[in-house]
């Protein structure tokens, strides 16, 4: 069969908090494709194998970005080289700084899935429209954003607690208190901007030095969330992503945030940045540790970060 197959993560923040999500998303469904509940990961393993075997041409995923990446990892694995089917992120999530990138409208699971399927049965007379981004490898995970440093530290900083549960509302919390925090000296820019003290290869042989770093960060999307806008140039070269060795102080870059938020370069002097394929990223202390698509990673050695496959995402307006 084709047609559309759906994955919910039911761990992910808000399915948690609404355990009605996956009834809703089945009724909506109905018998136009197949919903599965993945509630670990060798399960998710097994739905992509079933999905690969019933030659599902939809893949829609309820939950937020690390959601996102995971299943994708899973699906590229399982698939191992052959075409994954589209890609439709409902949403569903803390975090849904993909889906926001690509121009997925926001709402509900059940809602954008009642506009895909809507767009899935006029296919013969209307195609169904998608934009292509590239993942990146990361490690043996792949999304379309990583970071160390800083943007380690300031998720980090959003997952400990005490400013509510995980939302929107709470990241823009934690940026304001860690702009309080910089401004006064005080302890909560301490933990968010520990340095990355490492150096960067780049796939031509060239090195960005060992030093301290802000931050070492890349993207196949322009967006890290908040709608600031650090990799705008994603899109300059087909098959590279944009890597950033921003090397300023917290204050200095607290400065060009605004910047940021246009899509704008950093000011001269405070970043190295360049389009490649591939970099590996060595760490001074030898402990890689690193963000991708909102989850936290921890690993030992030197960490390749390169391009990899194209994904077709259906943007749902």
């Amino acid at each position: 069969m084709s047609g559309i197959g759906v994955v919910l993560n039911p761990k992910s923040g808000k399915n948690l908090r609404d355990p009605g999500a996956a009834r809703r998303l089945a009724r909506t469904l109905g018998d136009h494709g197949v919903l599965r509940e993945a509630h670990s990961i060798d399960e998710l393993y097994r739905i992509a194998e079933d999905f690969q075997r019933l030659e599902i041409d939809v893949l829609g995923i309820s939950g937020g970005d690390g959601t996102n990446h995971v299943t994708l990892t899973g699906f590229i694995d399982v698939y191992k080289g052959q075409a994954l089917p589209q890609v439709a992120f409902l949403r569903g999530g803390t975090m849904n700084t993909v889906a926001n990138s690509v121009g997925v409208r926001r709402g509900k699971p059940e809602g954008l899935l009642d506009r895909l399927l809507a767009a899935y049965a006029e296919r013969s007379g209307r195609p169904l429209t998608n934009v292509e981004r590239h993942v990146m490898r990361i490690g043996h995970t792949y999304g379309f954003l990583f970071g160390t440093g800083a943007v380690y530290g300031f998720l980090a900083e959003y997952y400990r607690g005490g400013t509510g549960k995980p939302s929107t509302v709470v990241a823009a919390r934690t940026l304001l208190r860690g702009v309080g925090s910089a401004i006064v000296g005080g302890e909560v820019v301490s933990r968010i901007a520990a340095p990355f003290v490492g150096s960067v290869e780049l796939e031509d042989g060239t090195a960005w030095a060992e030093r301290e770093y802000f931050a070492v960060a890349g993207g196949t999307i322009d967006q890290i969330g908040l709608n600031f806008k650090p990799f705008y140039r994603w899109g300059e070269r087909p098959g590279t992503f944009h890597l950033l060795g921003i090397h300023t102080t917290a204050m200095g870059f607290i400065a060009d945030l605004p910047r940021i938020w246009r899509a704008a370069p950093m000011r001269d002097g405070k970043t190295y940045e360049a389009t490649v394929a591939r970099a590996t990223i060595r760490s001074k202390d030898g402990v890689m540790r690193y963000m991708v698509d909102g989850d936290l990673h921890e690993t030992v050695g030197p960490l390749e970060v390169a391009i990899g496959p194209r994904v077709q995402i259906i943007p749902i307006a």
